[in-house]
């Protein structure tokens, strides 16, 4: 009787801003472990996100959006994680949109180097027809050889167990790397912030949600509820105005979308505390970039 071999391996998610990786990612795993709104920038971190089975177990990684020229620091901060998911990954995903994007020629050169399986995903196919996608196909078969290209709708499901399925057989045979009852790398205080970032990017406008970032500064698990105090930090005193809003209904809002985000991700009623400080251009200052968690 033949044994079934387990398989794991690394399959990371590299592609430009605001071209569906993260949508994707949540697909994959069947969990939303990255921000998705409609705003650019949104991923800052690499967040794993684990797809485990009886005999294989699959490590994604959400990367930040290529940025080829970073304007600060924290974009510097960002793209070091990309370029460490170059290092290490048995499975490329390079997410484009079937209508085309930036094509990113430094990071596409450094894929096509490794021995890594490679496969195109041409993203937002419900927004395509098919002689755009006949001529999508034809110039990723030029541009990575290798590579296999398929077409998909994250936002829809199209063509995702089809992907999933062809990952497994990718998948080199290994141990787990995770126990089977992990879902991610990050933290719970991880989470919070992001969810809280997350309804910043959906309820302010401009440069505002760019210039924040937030801090859990308390995550004290009770009997029966979940004490949070949080910290979001701005870099100017107007911006903590309009945070705040007038009457402090703005801040209110977020804390209330955020709120019942938090209690429906960890199961138990919260009390959520937030305050917002200035840290004048704390993009730009290494010092409040590593006690926000971003490596330089």
């Amino acid at each position: 009787m033949n044994e079934t071999k387990h398989k794991a391996g690394f399959v990371n998610i590299l592609g430009s801003p605001n071209v569906g990786k993260s949508t994707l990612m949540n697909a994959l795993v069947g969990e939303n472990l990255s921000i998705i709104t409609s705003k650019v920038q949104t991923t800052r971190h690499r967040i794993m996100g684990m797809l485990n089975g009886d005999d294989y177990q699959i490590v994604f990684s959400d990367t930040p959006g290529i940025i080829d020229k970073p304007g600060y620091k924290l974009h510097a901060a960002m793209m070091s994680y990309v370029e460490s998911a170059l290092e290490d990954a048995d499975i490329f995903l390079y997410v484009t949109e079937v209508n085309g994007d930036t094509l990113h020629e430094s990071i596409l050169s450094k894929m096509q180097k490794s021995n890594s399986s490679i496969i195109v995903l041409l993203n937002k196919i419900d927004l395509s027809n098919q002689e755009i996608l006949e001529k999508r196909v034809e110039f990723w078969n030029q541009q990575l050889p290798n590579a296999e290209i398929l077409p998909i709708s994250a936002l829809h499901n199209f063509n995702v167990d089809t992907l999933r399925e062809r990952l497994i057989e990718l998948l080199p045979e290994s141990p787990a790397f995770y126990p089977k009852d992990e879902l991610t790398d990050k933290s719970m205080r991880f989470f919070v912030s992001e969810i809280i970032r997350e309804k910043i990017l959906l309820n302010y406008k401009k440069e505002i949600p760019y210039s924040t970032e937030v801090v859990v500064e308390e995550y004290k698990e009770l009997e029966n509820r979940i004490d949070i105090r949080a910290t979001i930090y701005v870099i100017r005193e107007t911006q903590k105005m309009i945070i705040i809003g007038k009457n402090g209904q703005a801040i209110k809002r977020v804390g209330i979308d955020s709120r019942k985000d938090i209690e429906a991700f960890v199961d138990k009623h919260i009390y959520l505390d937030i305050t917002v400080k200035v840290s004048k251009d704390w993009r730009e200052n290494e010092k409040q970039l590593k006690k926000f968690g971003y490596t330089l």
